[in-house]
Order: C-alpha cells, then structure tokens, then sequence
C-alpha cells in the first residue's frame, strides 16, 4: 500500500539519578526527591499534541488520521491507493496520545469521527467528502497542487 502509517507517540522522557520526569500540565518537569538539590539535566519537553498534528499536515500532502477498525478509514485509503497516491496515514487506536490527538482534531475540523483527512494542508472531511471530491474531480488537483509547491520549494533551496 502506498500510505505509510505514523507514530505520533509523545516524546520519551528522561530518568535522571537525581530525580525523575513527571508530566505537569502537559510539560517535564524534574521532580527533586531532597531539597536544596539541583538538577542540571538538559529534559526535552514532549511535544503536544496539537504540534505534531500540525506538523505532520504540512510536511505531507495527504494525511489521513485513521482507526485501524473503521470501514469508512479503510475505503478512504483504498481510494488513494487506487488513484496511486502516497498518503501519511495516523492510526489514532495504534499511537500513544490517539484520544488527545482525537480531541485537538475535533477543536480543529468540529467533529470527533474519522476519518480526518487534510490534502494540502487543508481539512476535506470524510471518506464520503473524499470520494465526492474525486467524482467530482476536484481531489487530483488539489493534490497536484500540494506535489508542485513541495516542488518548487525544492527547486529554491
């Protein structure tokens, strides 16, 4: 198949002997287990969810959030396949953080179902939206749009 699947997983947080990685509000934090110790360890802070969501739209002409068991998600990504498109596609049931992926995608599109499918950085709804737009042949141009700009950008650098 020609999408490829995601691990949109949080980023792993780091033991230090000093103390540990705790989540507090969504950030690492070093929790100190004697007072007066400092910690001199250098903890990335994860990701939020929001984030990545985002950053996997830009960096992909298609994307598809996804659950392994929804028929509606596996006759979207048959339907890319069958035009020969490569898609990014995120399994929200397989990945770490899915439900608060879920939740940003409900904030971003106004609804929780999936699919969620964006083409060129842009929301286009369903399977159902999805497949009209192809019978309307809106969808290769909209993709075709995506693959020249990422072209170009290319081409300048």
């Amino acid at each position: 198949m020609y999408c490829s699947r995601a691990t949109l997983g949080a980023t792993r947080l780091v033991r230090s002997w000093r103390g540990s990685a705790v989540w507090l509000g969504g950030a690492a934090r070093i929790a100190t287990p004697r007072m007066g110790s400092s910690t001199s360890s250098s903890l990335r802070k994860p990701v939020a969810p929001v984030t990545q969501i985002q950053e996997t739209i830009s960096n992909n002409c298609v994307v598809i959030f996804s659950k392994t068991s929804c028929a509606y998600c596996t006759m979207a990504k048959k339907l890319f396949h069958d035009i020969n498109v490569h898609c990014k596609v995120v399994e929200l049931d397989m990945v770490e953080y899915g439900n608060q992926f879920q939740d940003v995608l409900y904030r971003m599109t106004g609804a929780k179902t999936v699919p969620r499918i964006f083409v060129n950085g842009t929301f286009i709804g369903g399977a159902t939206d999805t497949h009209r737009l192809h019978s309307e042949g809106k969808l290769l141009p909209l993709i075709h749009q995506c693959y020249l700009k990422k072209n170009k950008r290319k081409e300048s650098q």
